[in-house]
Order: C-alpha cells, then structure tokens, then sequence
C-alpha cells in the first residue's frame, strides 16, 4: 500500500536526522541540534512544554526523538 511505504520512508528519514547524537540529549546538544539557538530559548522553550523532556532532578533530559517530532510538527 502507498501510505504504507510513505510511513515506512519517513519512519527511515527519521532514524536518520541527527545520527550522530546519543538517544537522550543535553540542553547544550539541543540548542546545537536547532541552529545554534541560546540556552535562555532553550529552557524556555522546555519550560512551557515546546519540546516534551525529563526533568530529573535539576537537569533536562531530551529524547532525541522529541526534537525530531518538534522539527517536523508531529507534536
């Protein structure tokens, strides 16, 4: 089926974006990951909930696949 094979194109497209970063990013990977943005957007951007993270602690946790779906509009 077509619309099979275009999810299994993007699925592909997907793993991928950004291969050479871990699974779960720093916020300082992040702002590298998105352009180079400063680490004020970035925190702002976790904080009201742009990019779904993990907070453990003091530190932010982002998976990968979390920015992706941002980048693409998927979230």
């Amino acid at each position: 089926c077509i619309r099979d094979r275009v999810y299994t194109m993007a699925q592909k497209r997907r793993e991928k974006i950004f291969s050479e970063y871990p699974d779960v990013v720093t916020v300082k990977q992040m702002c590298v990951m998105l352009g180079g943005i400063s680490m004020k957007t970035a925190y702002k951007m976790l904080e009201c909930g742009d990019i779904r993270h993990l907070k453990i602690g003091k530190s932010f946790k982002i998976p990968k696949v979390c920015i992706i779906e941002y980048l693409v509009g998927e979230y």
